[in-house]
């Protein structure tokens, strides 16, 4: 993505939320070459921050709640979680939790868009985001996949005033000109069960050699390597745990 750091309105954080932290630790370590670090202070929750080098990347958390899925989710960065709520619910999404201050990090939302789709609000305290983008291991693209796409191109211009270019194909998500993601409009070859979701994808060196390490660590490949014409070489994959997640060639971002 053309999106090298938080900015308003752009993806600025992901965060796995599963039924084992502790190895899903062990798998992305593994897979993307992260350095782990587990809050101990009890109010954290257990938090773990993954790190490339010195830049935080992406957070591991354990389930908090009764019927939530193992999933990734994708915060978008805003300077105001109280108003971007009150713009979600005007566009007609829903909130499902907060805003919750977290600890000294920042202000934190939970909302859901009018398709179904969960993703988080993120308004910065001392923690700004993620320390890197594009870099093997690191956020590089989010996807959005729904069954009702022009409602969704609808609701995310309005709430975050994001541009949308490309084809009518593949829609890509911008903000300031600089695109970070795409829509992708969910067909038969979806099963009816799989919801609207916001789909995360990380750089590596290889996508081939990501996907072996995926089945050999455990996990799934649900969409084998593929050269997208004019496009990277991209993988839908799914961790031991349940949770999907894409990759594409370091170097190829859209």
């Amino acid at each position: 993505m053309k999106v090298h750091e938080p900015v308003p309105g752009g993806p600025c954080w992901v965060e796995l939320g599963t039924s084992d932290p502790e190895a899903a630790r062990r798998f992305y370590t593994e897979l993307f070459g992260w350095r782990c670090e587990t809050d101990p202070r009890p109010e954290a929750g257990g938090h773990t921050l993954a790190r490339l080098g010195e830049a935080a990347v992406a957070a591991v958390t354990r389930l908090y709640a009764a019927g939530q899925p193992v999933a990734w989710s994708v915060s978008f960065a805003v300077p105001d979680a109280d108003a971007a709520l009150r713009q979600v619910t005007a566009a007609g999404g829903a909130v499902r939790q907060g805003p919750v201050d977290v600890l000294d990090s920042g202000r934190f939302a939970v909302a859901e868009d009018p398709t179904g789709a969960v993703f988080q609000l993120w308004q910065a305290g001392a923690f700004p985001g993620a320390g890197v983008f594009n870099a093997p291991g690191s956020l590089g693209w989010v996807e959005l996949l729904t069954r009702e796409p022009g409602r969704a191109e609808d609701f995310y211009t309005t709430v975050f005033g994001w541009t949308v270019t490309g084809d009518a194909g593949y829609p890509q998500w911008g903000v300031g000109g600089a695109d970070f993601g795409g829509l992708v409009a969910m067909d038969e070859k979806f099963p009816h069960e799989v919801p609207a979701h916001w789909l995360p994808y990380f750089a590596v060196a290889d996508v081939d050699t990501a996907a072996d390490d995926t089945t050999g660590g455990g996990g799934t490949v649900l969409m084998a390597p593929t050269s997208l014409p004019e496009g990277p070489r991209i993988a839908v994959l799914r961790d031991p745990q349940g949770a999907m997640f894409g990759v594409y060639r370091a170097g190829d971002e859209p």
